[in-house]
């Protein structure tokens, strides 16, 4: 997506599977340890530690204009940095709500939970 339609600041876990299933284009950013990465993890996404994020935003840098779904565990960081991505520049950056947990729950319960 690169128009510049405002985004909602976080989208939902049902969303996020349909952009899935219709392979529309987009980044699942994970930004959880990684640790919970290698206990939980969606297919297709992409591992980026919160704790790290500053020092490896350059790494995101050809995603700039594209539609960017941030995820963590429940929320609450993917929020954090989701916000700080805007500030950014990062304008089509969303906050998966509900997290990885939200996911296994609605969407795919062979993720574990913890």
């Amino acid at each position: 997506m690169t128009d510049n339609t405002e985004l909602p600041l976080e989208v939902d876990v049902q969303t996020v599977a349909k952009m899935q299933q219709s392979a529309d284009s987009f980044v699942l950013l994970d930004v959880r340890e990684k640790q919970e990465y290698d206990t939980a993890r969606i297919d297709g996404s992409r591992l980026i530690p919160m704790s790290e994020l500053r020092e490896r935003i350059q790494e995101l840098e050809d995603c700039r204009e594209q539609r960017i779904v941030v995820h963590c565990h429940h929320g609450m960081r993917s929020l954090q940095v989701t916000q700080a991505m805007r500030q950014t520049g990062f304008s089509q950056t969303q906050s998966m709500a509900g997290g990885i947990d939200q996911w296994s729950i609605e969407i795919d319960d062979a993720i574990p939970r913890y």
